[in-house]
């Protein structure tokens, strides 16, 4: 092979090797040099970011129960913020905020995050959501942040299943099914008086009194 061959073949495995870096560089975690943007709501305000933002109902259409908030909210401050209210503006649902403990604020650690919704997480419970979310729609959906204010999104809404299970509300469980009627004289307010009937007998009725001998 000569030499211009050789060099021109040097050059084309440096520039696959370029391309391939740069492949790896967009497809990993920090995918911001091809501008890809994830399919779920994401905003920023000053220090605050909040991702992973989703409204999730009960897991089947039409039952009642309550509805949550999900998300991801980081810090990237120097200063701890509390997370003091959810609101969803033109609907009348109210946000029960929790802390993961139970009691006292949700907390945004400096330089941290707090995931609202999960097991063992803060919770953020819509209680008449029901009522005002429905599957499909994106809900607009504001965080008041002690230090940074009100921070707006809109989040999709979504049922209470597969990727979004562990993350939704309490799921309402359906009515008992009636018990079944067991052979027994007493399976049915009118089992008394069956069993009184097969034996002769006659079960009397309220306020009569048996006659002596039966």
């Amino acid at each position: 092979m000569s030499r211009s061959l050789r060099r021109g073949a040097l050059a084309a495995t440096a520039i696959v090797f370029s391309v391939a870096a740069l492949s790896a560089c967009g497809a990993g975690n920090d995918a911001q040099t091809l501008e890809i943007r994830p399919d779920n709501a994401a905003v920023t305000v000053d220090d605050v970011k909040i991702q992973n933002a989703l409204v999730i109902t009960q897991p089947e259409p039409g039952v009642k129960g309550p509805a949550a908030v999900s998300a991801t909210v980081f810090n990237n401050g120097g200063l701890p913020q509390t997370l003091d209210a959810i609101r969803l503006p033109g609907t009348a649902s109210v946000v029960k905020l929790q802390a993961a403990g139970g009691s006292g604020p949700v907390v945004v650690p400096a330089h941290g995050s707090v995931v609202i919704g999960g097991a063992g997480n803060a919770s953020a419970v819509i209680e008449n959501g029901a009522a005002s979310a429905r599957d499909g729609d994106a809900q607009k959906v504001v965080f008041q942040l002690s230090r940074t204010g009100e921070v707006a999104l809109s989040a999709f809404v979504v049922p209470a299943k597969s990727y979004f299970k562990e993350y939704g509300p309490t799921v309402v469980p359906a009515p008992p099914a009636a018990p079944g009627t067991a052979p027994s004289a007493t399976a049915s307010p009118s089992g008394d008086a069956e069993h009184g009937a097969e034996h002769g007998t006659e079960t009397p009725a309220a306020g009569e009194t048996t006659p002596a001998g039966h």
